[in-house]
């Protein structure tokens, strides 16, 4: 049995800005059980000779080789920008949000 309790989820709400209501709290403390649940029993059945896999079929990444094209000038690029300063975008501060 997991231990995810009600308070951990009101937390884990804070620390997402969202709101929960109480009935929220309830039907997630137990979706959030079931999942932790079903984690751990496929740790457990997990060894160490069994590869970890993301994708049930192998996958190979394809790249086409890296090819220098025709580039914008900075004016062009700004041309539309809703702010811009010395040669680049202009945008809000976000440093020393409140968390």
């Amino acid at each position: 049995m997991s231990e995810i309790t009600p308070e951990l989820v009101r937390h884990l709400g804070v620390l997402a800005r969202i709101q929960l209501d109480d009935d929220e709290v309830q039907r997630l403390t137990g979706q959030l059980s079931v999942i932790v649940d079903n984690i751990a029993k496929v740790s457990e059945v997990a060894t160490p000779d069994v590869p970890a896999t993301s994708h049930p079929i192998p996958l190979a990444n394809v790249f086409r080789p890296d090819v220098v094209g025709d580039m914008l000038t900075v004016e062009q690029v700004l041309q539309n920008a809703p702010d811009a300063a010395e040669g680049r975008f202009r945008v809000t501060a976000i440093l020393g949000e409140e968390q």
